[in-house]
């Protein structure tokens, strides 16, 4: 039997985590050295692996030990477990009875990997709770309560009902540190005579398992079997009043899950749900667990069951054997769907957990990380995905009122499974998309048949009333897909010239396999469904490469980064996430100049080139370059770059991220007037740092990049002779963050927010735009558009040429489509000749009282759009966008001083018009 265990996207190598490990441990005080006899309940013995090939047992095991010289009652404790680098909640908790004898072992069993191994003794508190066995590990905890634990390692070590605690692998969650190693399909974590130091490390060591059960002498007396109604059972919190009870219910099966790993089925009060709820603010439906159960059900029967109750991951649930599942022969009435209505906070989803619902649409798919590997998709209630909170507000309250708010709004459909189709299922074809039919975020979703909402792998998910395959979908499948097509082409922006931006997702040319043969270094991989390596995961020592694991890989992911640059149609290409070629003692463009083989091979001889990069003397140190850089490809034809490319160097801003690399261009059909500068960044990511509740880690260092980036423009352009200067790249800043305001603030026009373009990037089922174009003011009236392609983010990750050959389904091509994991965006750019010449007049009058300042009519001719700003010498006081060419513009009070002023008004430039400025003379009155 197994069960549906918290998923995780990826595996973490054993070095970083171990790294995650070492910067938590540090606050948890350390423990007296001295081994002693403990005084209390002891975690004994953990045996990790059981089920797998070679196992000595079937199950898992923890074994406690009373080493005291009195009984220890135990009702109402539990063993609680969770994975090796979680802060949140535990995810795993076995209830324990009875009462353990002085000097008696007591055996809570675990679930099993697959079916190997001799059966244990007789468990004293059987489960089918996961604990993680692998290099990773994870946290068991002894604790008086039945309350799940929660928080960092201090936090729960600290807790005064934490009786004992085992950390081990690399867990973040130990006494002093875990026990590193020792435990395999033949060994298990044994503590050494009953001593506790509190520390894992030193108070465990490896030995043969030996399970022992304290059996009839820890019994307690059972408690009545009672018979409830499932909303009894339920209550009215988010834990059954009863777990740990024997209970009788009825119900009607509403959907029945043999196959998948749910091993189980929903059971609905007859006659429930619908508009009239008899039972307010309590369910009426619940899980029942168990393989043999499930066998003997189907959808509609009316069923009578015994069982005892549970919560497994925050889920309820009643566990019956299968004798005590019981079909009924007389008619029950039916159950009807209940409207699930969103947004909905988690009391209100609660009170309908494991009941038969409608959802009431629209709904638009905002998540679809997860379906490559779970067939799941993340849903929004209304007409849009979400938004990463500081996308659409400030950092503070706002942006976590909006956080607040999609919570509300956000829900999962799943696959009525467990299965992870890169893995134990990946022989089996995904049920929702295939190589031609993809589900992008953005796509509405229409319900067809009624679901079950239930809450696992702590989020609440909408499950189809049966497995959901891709052989029987016509038949199960709850909703259909529309919209949200994928765009065949680049947006149009015009121009005479474009500029555009590409994250290109670590391309590498030195393979991990290369890596290997030429340092003798062995690095950890991601792996097809034949154990081929498709992408590096790790290198030891953390050095290596991050792309490609073998040529073939390579040439995959370059075809579709190929494809995704030809197509784009610009001039000019920032590029962030390409191999810095030095690190591996080649010339430093090496995989630059690749690249840019690889586009002309493809395009023509001659159709790109590459900025070289500074002389070595103008660059940092090496040991102090990243492995992964920015850079500028550019077609001749168009533009020429004018001087050699400059890197910031010697700001300590950018002692821990890239430093932003910057280069002169002039277009070929333009003149010295045309002349600009484009800075290409990749400020630090949201992955460490300084901590910020609101914009991730490493927001303060990336604010100090954003000032140390516009004194490096000013810099760049004096040299270069122009004002027209563009900002681009992946600067790991949604639009409202505080480094976006400081680009603001300094004048940069940002262009993603004057045009409302789409966003770049999805993290964790919300959009938002890590990567951004800025343009200067003088270089502001030069633009005639801004798109972003949207070919990447909004696409399962399922069709990059890191998943390859991940599921029976091959999902890779040669297309653009998912050829990054961030959208490129795209400028176009007039040439200054190209614009219509305009006039601009003006006329001023003063303010009618000390409280007004003056007020300034303007009129541009021809009749443009674009702003007008009045000035008093470098200092803009107001400004205002026209309206068919004309605008009023009134200028605060206190900006001035009584008395006559001579203003600049200026009209700023639009996409086909020119910039122009003329004078007014304006009075300020009195006060």
């Amino acid at each position: 039997m197994s069960r549906s265990i918290p998923r995780v996207a990826r595996a973490t190598s054993l070095l970083a985590a171990g790294a995650l490990a070492a910067g938590t441990l540090g606050a948890v005080a350390a423990a007296p050295a001295s081994a002693v006899p403990a005084d209390h309940l002891v975690i004994n013995e953990a045996y990790l692996n059981g089920g797998s090939a070679g196992a000595t047992y079937l199950n898992k095991f923890v074994e406690l030990y009373n080493p005291t010289s009195s009984p220890i009652e135990v009702d109402g404790w539990t063993v609680q477990y969770r994975s090796y680098s979680s802060t949140t909640a535990f995810t795993g908790k076995i209830a324990l009875t009875g009462t353990i004898p002085a000097g008696a072992h007591y055996l809570v069993s675990g679930n099993a990997n697959s079916t190997n191994g001799a059966a244990l003794p007789t468990p004293d508190a059987p489960s089918t709770i996961a604990f993680s066995g692998n290099a990773n590990g994870g946290t068991l905890a002894l604790t008086k309560t039945a309350d799940t634990l929660t928080g960092d390692g201090a936090t729960v070590v600290a807790n005064p009902n934490v009786v004992d605690l085992l950390g081990y692998g690399v867990s973040n969650t130990s006494e002093t540190a875990p026990v590193a190693s020792g435990y395999s399909v033949t060994a298990s974590v044994n503590r050494t005579d009953g001593t506790d130091t509190n520390n894992n490390s030193a108070d465990f060591t490896s030995a043969a398992p030996t399970p022992t059960a304290c059996g009839e002498a820890c019994v307690p007396t059972p408690n009545p079997v009672e018979e409830r109604t499932i909303a009894e059972i339920q209550g009215t919190g988010a834990a059954s009043p009863y777990d740990g009870d024997t209970v009788i219910t009825q119900g009607v099966v509403t959907a029945a899950y043999p196959t998948g790993g749910f091993n189980g089925f929903y059971l609905q009060t007859a006659g429930s749900g619908g508009a009239g709820d008899a039972t307010p603010g309590t369910s009426d439906g619940i899980f029942v667990f168990g393989s043999a159960a499930v066998a003997k059900v189907a959808v509609g029967d009316h069923v009578e069951l015994t069982g005892v109750v549970s919560e497994f991951g925050g889920m309820t649930e009643i566990t019956p054997a299968a004798a005590d599942v019981v079909v009924l022969d007389e008619p029950a009435e039916a159950v009807k769907a209940t409207e699930l209505a969103l947004p909905l906070g988690d009391a209100a989803r609660e009170a309908l957990e494991g009941m038969l619902v409608t959802p009431k649409g629209p709904f638009t798919v905002t998540n679809n990380y997860t379906t490559n590997t779970f067939a799941e998709l993340g849903l929004a209630v209304g007409d849009s995905p979400l938004y990463v909170p500081t996308e659409v507000a400030a950092p503070g309250a706002a942006s976590q009122a909006v956080d607040a708010e999609n919570a509300t709004k956000r829900i999962t459909l799943d696959d009525g499974s467990s299965t992870n189709y890169t893995a134990g299922g990946k022989n089996t074809p995904q049920p929702w998309i295939d190589a031609d039919t993809t589900i992008r975020v953005g796509a509405s979703a229409t319900f067809v048949k009624d679901v079950v909402l239930d809450y696992r792998n702590s989020a609440w998910k909408l499950q189809p009333t049966a497995q959901l395959t891709a052989d029987d979908a016509n038949d199960v499948l709850p909703a259909t897909f529309a919209g949200a097509e994928r765009p065949q082409s680049a947006p149009e922006v015009g121009g005479d010239f474009t500029l555009a931006a590409f994250n290109v997702l670590n391309y590498f040319i030195t393979t991990g396999e290369e890596y290997e043969a030429t340092t003798g270094i062995s690095c950890e991989y991601f792996v097809d469904r034949d154990g081929v390596p498709t992408t590096v995961d790790e290198c030891v020592g953390q050095a290596g490469p991050r792309g490609a694991a073998s040529t073939v890989q390579l040439e995959r992911q370059e075809k579709k980064i190929v494809a995704a640059i030809n197509a784009l149609g610009a001039d000019v290409v920032s590029l962030e996430e390409i191999e810095n070629s030095v690190k591996f003692g080649k010339d430093r463009d090496a995989a630059l100049a690749a690249l840019t083989e690889a586009l002309n091979e493809a395009a023509g001889a001659g159709t790109w080139a590459y900025a070289p990069s500074p002389d070595a003397s103008a660059l940092p140190p090496v040991a102090e370059q990243d492995f992964i850089r920015t850079a500028f490809i550019y077609k001749p034809a168009v533009v020429a770059p004018v001087g050699a490319s400059t890197v910031l160097v010697g700001d300590p801003a950018f002692a821990d991220a890239r430093e932003p690399l910057a280069q002169a261009f002039q277009p070929v059909a333009g003149t010295e007037d045309d002349r600009f500068v484009a800075i290409v960044n990749h400020f630090k990511s949201k992955r460490s740092g300084t901590p910020d509740p609101d914009q991730g880690a490493g927001n303060v260092e990336r604010v100090a990049q954003a000032h140390a980036l516009v004194a490096f423009a000013d810099t760049v352009k004096a040299a270069a002779g122009t004002d027209k200067v563009y900002l681009t790249g992946d600067l790991n800043s949604y639009s409202k963050e505080d480094p976006i305001t400081v680009l603001r603030d300094a004048g940069y026009v940002d262009l993603e927010e004057t045009y409302e373009t789409a966003e770049t990037y999805q993290f964790d089922g919300e959009i938002g735009s890590l990567d951004h174009v800025f343009a200067s003011p003088a270089a502001a009236p030069d633009i005639t558009g801004m798109g972003v392609w949207s070919i990447n983010a909004m696409e399962p990750i399922a069709y990059e040429y890191s998943r390859y050959n991940n599921n029976a389904t091959l999902f890779y091509d040669e297309t653009a489509f998912r050829s990054s994991d961030h959208d490129p965006a795209l400028v176009g750019i007039a040439l200054e000749e190209q614009l219509t010449p305009t006039t601009v007049s003006a006329v001023a009058t003063p303010g009618i009282s000390p409280l007004f300042g003056p007020i300034i009519a303007a009129q541009v001719k021809p009749r443009a759009t674009g702003t007008v700003q009045v000035l008093k010498g470098d200092t803009v006081l107001a400004s205002q966008k026209l309206v068919l060419g004309v605008t009023v513009v009134a200028v605060p009070a206190k900006a001035l001083k009584p008395g006559t002023h001579q203003l600049t008004v200026r009209y700023t430039g639009d996409a086909t018009h020119a910039a122009s400025e003329t004078t007014v003379t304006a009075r300020v009155l009195g006060r």
